[in-house]
């Protein structure tokens, strides 16, 4: 029994420690992003300056009402504690779950997507550099090397003859030469 308390003793020291982590990584992010979209909101500021002195005062009013949104956001995220921003998303995510299940199936198909192309781009790769299944070979196509005019092939019971394209559709024939 001593023995079952102590794991969760150490169970719950554990689980207390990540929460910390987990709330100082967020403060740490959570400012740098803030930072980074108060830098935004300033750049975004001067273009509608100089829309506003080309006489474009319809996308300059966008832009500036952009820019105040995206300040606000960057003051609330560098001024927020992680525990709140924590708070803040808990909160939303029980108002919104809907909102919630479709951002985290967006999210999943994205990844999903991301991990088929990567996966395609590495399987392609290993062909090219000869590294599937551990052989050391490559993979070469007729293609890619030509053929001199009238060389044989299986032995001599072939040649191969260039014929343009226009007169069967391909380069090489390999028909039997009389």
């Amino acid at each position: 029994m001593e023995d079952t308390g102590q794991a969760q003793e150490k169970a719950k020291e554990v689980a207390g420690q990540a929460k910390g982590r987990l709330r100082e990584q967020v403060d740490q992010r959570s400012t740098q992003a803030g930072q980074q979209l108060s830098s935004a909101a300033d750049d975004v500021r001067s273009v509608a300056d100089q829309f506003r002195t080309q006489g474009k005062d319809t996308p300059a009013r966008y832009a500036e009402q952009a820019a105040e949104k995206a300040q606000k956001v960057g003051q609330r995220l560098q001024d927020a504690s992680g525990d709140e921003l924590l708070r803040d998303v808990e909160d939303f995510a029980r108002k919104n779950p809907w909102a919630v299940a479709a951002g985290g199936l967006v999210l999943g198909l994205a990844a999903s997507r991301m991990l088929k192309a990567s996966s395609s781009q590495r399987y392609r790769s290993s062909i090219q550099n000869g590294s599937s299944s551990g052989a050391n070979w490559q993979t070469r196509s007729l293609a890619t090397e030509p053929m001199p005019s009238g060389a044989s092939t299986s032995g001599g019971q072939f040649a191969a003859e260039e014929h343009s394209v226009g007169e069967r559709g391909s380069m090489i024939s390999t028909e039997p030469r009389a």
